[in-house]
């Protein structure tokens, strides 16, 4: 009897938000960083290794830090990261995860705000990324813009599987995700999104009624099953003619019937 298959709840989403990780500081904090906004599909991951800082809006919101904590904060809402005045100078890893994939409008809706984490340093997925960044900031060796360039790589990754183990949004991907009955759905859609998905096969798919799926799907996602799957197809589609791959191919490639249905979704939206 062949073992059930492992569920994979985020290859097929990496793959869908084509990641491309910058690191911006990794050092001491010794004055004010100011962030501005920015109308790019990216997220802005700041992790605090050592000391404090506060992490100001320009609403007036506050949110104090002590390290070990990572703050994530879309491009579109500026900050500042202010050093404490107090124990030294905090020491502070900055980069950006920009998304050139289709999935990202669907991960960055449940960054509406921003999230500052503290971090459990007993049994977190991001514990040895922490550890090895902050060791590398006190002891810097051979090689470092390279092992924190890849640093930068993974502690995004280990950001995902973070929150999908432990959800702190309201509701978006992670939180479905982080459910593995919806979970098998979501990874189903992105993985071809192109198949003929209906309520009744993802419902199938999820190992559900086709109302209690309905239902969960909402709670979690803040969308219909269908609404969600529309979104996913029109950005697929929109990365398809971008790319100059022509309205054929990109009907074909995200599920549109025809290229007259998928200029009429394009019109629309």
């Amino acid at each position: 009897m062949n073992p059930t298959p492992r569920l994979d709840r985020l290859s097929a989403l990496l793959e869908g938000l084509a990641p491309v990780v910058s690191v911006h500081h990794a050092g001491d904090a010794t004055t004010v960083t100011h962030v501005p906004a920015s109308e790019s599909d990216q997220l802005h991951l700041h992790l605090l290794t050592a000391g404090h800082i506060d992490l100001e809006l320009d609403d007036g919101r506050r949110f104090p830090l002590d390290a070990p904590a990572i703050a994530v904060v879309r491009a579109d809402c500026p900050h500042r990261l202010v050093p404490s005045g107090s124990a030294g100078s905090p020491g502070l890893f900055c980069a950006s995860a920009r998304f050139d994939g289709p999935a990202a409008g669907l991960l960055l809706q449940a960054f509406e705000q921003p999230l500052p984490l503290a971090l459990d340093e007993n049994g977190s997925e991001l514990d040895l990324i922490v550890r090895l960044i902050a060791q590398e900031l006190t002891q810097p060796r051979c090689g470092q813009p390279a092992l924190l360039a890849r640093a930068g790589e993974i502690l995004f990754i280990g950001l995902l599987r973070h929150l999908v183990a432990n959800p702190r949004t309201p509701a978006g991907l992670l939180n479905g995700l982080a459910e593995p009955r919806i979970a098998r759905a979501l990874v189903a859609m992105h993985g071809t999104p192109q198949a003929p998905w209906t309520l009744e096969s993802l419902a199938l798919e999820a190992g559900m009624s086709r109302t209690a799926f309905a239902v969960r799907f909402r709670e979690a996602m803040n969308h219909t099953p269908g609404a969600y799957l529309a979104h996913l197809r029109l950005s697929v589609a929109r990365r398809a003619v971008r790319s100059g791959r022509g309205l054929k191919r990109a009907a074909a490639e995200s599920g549109y019937a025809s290229t007259t249905a998928l200029s009429r979704a394009l019109a629309r939206n």
